[in-house]
């Protein structure tokens, strides 16, 4: 199958496109997400072969813009519900990526039911005008939140309110430059790529927002340290920074890293918190993939006694149904009245806030979050257990239902296990378990909340077979 596009004559074009795919078989630098061009990927279609299938994935191809992280597609998804997505050919998927959206799992009935009755009432609200569902939005996430923080602003996506928050530091601080750390990911606008730290997003972009300063991330994968170990000298750069640049309005910054599950200690979370309240810079949290419950409680912020100053949501807001992100700040931040922060045309949507009030509701009725903080005990327990039994495994790191498989070459080196970890993926992807690959080498596991202990069972049952076919290859 022939997924690039050229404007040559077709049998030059599929010369050349099988030339180029060979060259990025060698030379495709592997970040976060699927990896596109590959052999395993070559492989994967074969698995998949489908007629109509591949007429599909020939005229996605086609019409649309091709780009790295999107570029082939993996299948085409027919229908979704509960943990499972579900190609043409009826084959299932349990989907523990979701793109962080399915917090309250796929068609989830509670929220479609409440989403089709504000359809045949008010679909959309002009931005001149306000609605209920939005205003018991703003409401219900200000009840959520500690202290002042109050104060509101809804956007289509996580990337616009990263972008918000972007705008409003300036305002209240009136400086221009921030502080955020290398490989963190806060959106794909001009703006989000200068704040994150990821080179996929920002190759090739030319000049980028100007003052920002990126610091080392609390990471592990380098083996620097483990999660009982000392992670405050990663704080200690940012006072450095803070110090040696001066005018620094702002550190931004994921709680807990979403792709690779990078989980920092209290002790560097209080070491933060204490050096931005000292320089009087902002502390802007982004929450858009983890919060509504993934790590055990309804923001990851929560696990360390911490009051931000501004933090953004998004993603899973919208019920896995409707595209809904917010800014939520200080009410002390209400500062901006002649500024336009967004004026985002579905800035009020009520049909996505009804979406993220049903979410809410649901979360609570059904206990959500005391069910995952006991799944997480499990996964811990299952994971454990698979990395004593297999020597590929170097690390397991996890929170609530987020989860990170490390894989290696060499528990003594670290070398990252790459080609082994592709591997695995397309293992798992034929036999019904869906995931994302991180940093190369990291299987990261975000099922829906909803999942039940044998589905759970299921999954990892999944992975213990792809690692044991892959080590006995």
């Amino acid at each position: 199958m022939v997924f690039f596009c050229s404007f040559n004559s077709e049998a030059e074009t599929e010369v050349n496109q099988n030339s180029y795919f060979h060259r990025m078989n060698h030379s495709f630098h592997r970040t976060e997400g699927d990896v596109n061009f590959s052999e395993s990927r070559e492989a994967w279609y074969s698995v998949i072969a489908h007629a109509e299938t591949q007429k599909y994935l020939e005229e996605d191809a086609r019409y649309f813009l091709h780009q790295s992280m999107s570029t082939p597609c993996l299948d085409v998804l027919q229908s979704c519900d509960g943990i499972y997505i579900t190609d043409l050919t009826g084959k299932s998927y349990m989907d523990f990526h979701g793109n962080n959206v399915h917090q309250v799992g796929y068609r989830n009935q509670y929220v479609l039911e409440k989403v089709k009755a504000q359809m045949d009432t008010l679909p959309f609200s002009p931005r001149r005008y306000t609605n209920v569902p939005a205003i018991e939005l703003a409401e219900k996430l200000a009840a959520l939140f500690p202290g002042n923080l109050n104060r509101v602003l809804f956007a289509p996506g996580g990337t616009s309110a990263m972008g918000m928050a972007l705008k409003l530091a300036r305002i209240v601080t009136g400086k221009h430059k921030i502080v955020s750390l290398w490989d963190s990911f806060h959106g794909a606008s001009l703006d989000a790529i200068s704040a994150g730290g990821e080179q996929v997003f920002r190759k090739g972009m030319g000049p980028l927002m100007p003052g920002v300063e990126r610091i080392p991330p609390p990471t592990s994968y380098r083996g620097i340290f483990t999660s009982d170990g000392n992670d405050e000298v990663y704080a200690e750069y940012l006072e450095y920074v803070i110090e040696k640049e001066g005018d620094i309005g702002a550190f931004v910054v994921e709680t807990i890293r979403n792709t690779d599950v990078q989980i920092p200690s209290k002790a560097y979370w209080s070491k933060v918190s204490e050096i931005c309240k000292k320089h009087e810079v902002l502390l802007i949290l982004d929450e858009i993939p983890i919060a509504f419950g993934r790590t055990g409680k309804m923001f990851a912020f929560e696990h360390y006694d911490l009051e931000p100053d501004i933090v953004c949501l998004g993603k899973g807001l919208g019920a896995g149904v409707m595209p809904l992100a917010a800014m939520v700040t200080r009410d002390t931040f209400n500062i901006a009245t002649d500024v336009s922060l967004g004026h985002y045309t579905h800035e009020k949507s009520p049909v996505a806030s009804v979406a993220a009030l049903a979410m809410f509701e649901f979360l609570e009725r059904e206990h959500i979050l005391e069910k995952v903080n006991a799944d997480a005990v499990f996964m811990k327990t299952e994971l454990e257990a698979l990395k004593q039994k297999h020597e590929l495994i170097g690390d397991i790191r996890g929170i609530g239902l987020l989860w990170a498989i490390e894989l290696v070459k060499n528990r003594e080196t670290k070398e990252k296990a790459i080609e082994e970890a592709e591997m695995i993926l397309y293992e798992c992807l034929a036999n019904g378990l869906s995931f994302k690959i991180s940093q190369g080498n990291v299987l990261q596991l975000s099922p829906p909340l909803i999942i039940t202990r044998p589905q759970l069972q299921e999954a990892i049952h999944i992975i213990d077979t792809a690692l044991s076919k892959v080590a006995g290859r």
